[in-house]
Parts: structure tokens; sequence; C-alpha cells
């Protein structure tokens, strides 16, 4: 396992590649992150490296103390993630982990994000059921049909899909190729759509 960067989505774009076909890229603003804190098996179970982004205009008590050990720069941050990793060796408190360091064009990543929101969705939209007829007197032009026999087994089997509160849910895309990576604009053009709205949290890893 690798290390890998927080950062934000900025939104769709198209490029052309050097044979002329063009591609969507979503575009990711990833600013240099700093590490803020490293987890080791023998203190915490597991291993890990923690990284800070978004400096903060203030933070909470709890926020100062896990941040109080690194440089004064370092002490307010507003985002804080953690990348489970094989070895916290070359790694330390303060430390700044740009993009050049991690990705570099033709990788494949992991991508995750929390979808928007689209409230409370029918069965249709949410999972993608066919519609009723629509003429000959039909009554059920969306309605989901049968959910289950009567007397046995006499209930609902949980997990049926249903209508229901759709998206503003962690999501991940897994094997995204990065098209272009622009260490000097801290920018990173991935192949294809991701989750999230424009301005949305976006994490990277290596695939």
């Amino acid at each position: 396992m690798s290390i890998g960067l927080i950062g934000r989505k900025l939104g769709v774009t198209q490029v052309f590649q050097g044979d002329g076909t063009m591609v969507a890229v979503s575009v990711l603003a990833i600013q240099p992150n700093v590490v803020t804190r490293l987890r080791t098996v023998e203190r915490d179970g597991y291993t890990a490296v923690q990284l800070g982004t978004d400096p903060a205009k203030r933070v909470t008590k709890p926020e100062a103390g896990q941040l109080k050990a690194l440089p004064k720069a370092a002490q307010s941050l507003a985002t804080l993630r953690e990348f489970r990793v094989d070895s916290v060796d070359g790694y330390e408190l303060g430390q700044t982990v740009a993009l050049a360091d991690v990705f570099a064009e033709g990788d494949l990543v992991d991508v995750t994000g929390v979808s928007k929101g689209k409230g409370f969705a029918g069965q249709i939209k949410r999972h993608n059921f066919r519609r009723g007829p629509k003429t000959h007197g039909s009554d059920h032009h969306r309605e989901p049909g049968s959910i289950g026999p009567g007397t046995t087994p006499g209930r609902v089997y949980k997990g049926l899909r249903m209508a229901g509160h759709m998206g503003d849910q962690q999501a991940t895309i897994k094997k995204v190729r990065v098209v272009r990576a622009d260490p000097d604009k801290n920018l990173l053009l991935v192949n294809g759509t991701l989750p999230g709205a424009r301005g949305s949290l976006i994490l990277v890893k290596k695939a």
C-alpha cells in the first residue's frame, strides 16, 4: 500500500491526446499535503500516514492537540485524512508531500469522493427499474410491482430495492488512468468522470 493525496474536484473538461483523440477528464486540484501524524503497529496497531491540507482560520482544541507537534505554519489545517501504508519509513512530521512525489502521467489510481445528493428518488431513477405500461388502462406506470409473497415469508426481505434517499454517499472509482499531471499548477487530470460536485473533497491513491 502506498500513500495517497487529498485534493478538490474542480470539474470536467476535455483534452486532446497526441494521436488527435479527445478524452473527457476530471480536473483535480491537489495542493501540497503535510504529514500530520504517523501511525505505527507498536503504538496504534496499524501502519498509516495522516495528511492534512486546507489552511483553517481557527481549529478546535482537539484538532489543535493533534497538530501541536507540527511546525507553526502547519498547526491550523482544516482537512485531515489517513492513508494506510506498508511502512512509515521516509516520512516525518511536518514533511510536505507534493503531487510530483506520488503521481505521474499514465498511473492507475483509485479516487474516492462523496456522490451528489439526489434526495428522495423512486426505483426507476435509483435502481434502474423498468416502468410499467403507459396505456391500456394501466395505473402503475412507475410503481415497483410485487415486493414479495404473502403468507410465506409473510414479510419483506431486507435489502429489497425500493424508493429512498439517493446519492450523498462515499463512492470509489477504481483503476482510473492519469491522463496528465501538472506539478507546477498542482493539477491532476484523470480519465472520465468522478463522484462529487465541484469543489468537493477527493482522495486519490495508487490503484
